[in-house]
């Protein structure tokens, strides 16, 4: 992924899942149906994850936060809406051409977007980046600026080694501190997907109607990420992730004791969990964009990602533990959180620090 940039990637991304999903609607076998949901699965997974690069990558420390959590703010709407559209529109062809119409609009929009100007410099394209942060400077009235800055300036401001090699997902696990990063971001992950989907797979099991379920657990979500903002804004990262994922743990630990007939109670403290596991996911992707190096730091979210997909694939399953013990599927998610979340605390703090741009700034800080 880090070969081709940013931008033509999301192109591609935002292409695949909207002809993946209308093939999956127009499906005349159940096989042909699964096949095609799998195909839009991958191909929408490489939005998150880019989207979420060339956003972190635009802005300067004292912006980044915000940007972070703001991009996150479009799952939530998302989901809001989710409920409405599966409300009014029964018939599954048309609820999944219905979901997929936005993507319309991002192919649009797609055109104005500008190339990663971090990425563009870290593989040696300097007139590239020069004229995208020209056209950004023109936008926030900053033309002055630039006046005096050449491309041979900004590529020397950068500063990268082995500047234009080809990394692979291979360069994840090279060297020790990079290796380091990978496997424990990679558990985080792990233990994040598989406890948030976990739960908001789970909507049936609280009493309620699953609709106004899912619409609760969509709602809580705003508030929280506003929280989010302002902790990772004043205190950091790293205790940020920890405590969502211990919180998390404690909240299904809690409805382990609490009686299937008190669906208020239950529901009450799964909105809680489910608000403290998305505050998790929320701050993750922020994280990882700042731990990972420009030179592999798609390839670093892409495989975090694709670890992340195996959680979501085994999380339904757990359900099946029912028949062995009743209780055995909210121990293992409360444990799988509660043990990823201590995994966190093995990690850096990114906290007002700049973006490291190649792996020898995390091998050997400057």
């Amino acid at each position: 992924m880090s070969r081709f940039g940013r931008r033509p990637l999301l192109l591609v991304s935002y292409l695949g899942t909207m002809i993946f999903a209308v093939l999956s609607a127009f499906s005349s076998s159940y096989v042909m149906f699964a096949i095609m949901r799998f195909l839009t699965g991958m191909a929408l997974a490489g939005t998150s994850i880019i989207s979420i690069a060339l956003n972190v990558e635009w802005f300067g420390i004292e912006h980044r936060t915000f940007s972070g959590v703001i991009i996150s703010l479009d799952w939530t709407i998302g989901n809001i809406l989710l409920v409405g559209i599966a409300y009014f529109i029964k018939d599954w062809r048309m609820l999944i051409l219905a979901v997929t119409s936005p993507l319309i609009l991002a192919v649009i929009a797609w055109r104005w977007l500008p190339e990663s100007a971090r990425w563009l410099l870290a593989n040696g394209k300097a007139d590239a980046a020069h004229y995208y942060i020209t056209q950004c400077a023109k936008t926030n009235n900053r033309t002055k600026v630039m006046a005096t800055i050449t491309p041979a300036d900004l590529l020397q401001s950068v500063q990268v080694e082995n500047r234009g090699n080809k990394y692979s997902i291979v360069d994840l696990f090279k060297t020790p501190n990079i290796r380091k990063l990978s496997i424990c971001l990679g558990i985080v992950w792990y233990g994040v997907s598989f406890t948030y989907y976990g739960i908001s797979l789970n909507i049936t099991g609280f009493g309620l109607d699953p609709y106004l379920t899912q619409f609760i657990f969509a709602s809580i979500e705003m508030p929280m990420k506003i929280g989010v903002y302002f902790y990772l804004e004043k205190i950091g990262r790293r205790s940020g992730e920890v405590g969502a994922l211990l919180l998390t743990g404690l909240c299904l630990f809690i409805n382990l004791f609490v009686a299937q007939d008190k669906w208020i109670v239950r529901t009450v403290v799964a909105v809680l969990g489910k608000s403290f596991s998305e505050a998790s996911f929320t701050i993750l992707f922020l994280y990882t964009t700042e731990l990972f190096p420009t030179v592999i730091r798609q390839n670093g979210l892409g495989f975090t990602s694709f670890i992340a997909r195996l959680g979501v694939s085994i999380s339904p399953l757990i359900m099946l533990l029912e028949d062995v013990w009743h209780l055995l599927p909210a121990v293992t998610y409360c444990a799988v959180a509660v043990g990823s979340g201590l995994v966190a605390s093995l990690l850096p703090e990114t906290l007002n620090t700049c973006l490291p741009e190649c792996i020898e700034d995390i091998e050997k800080p400057r």
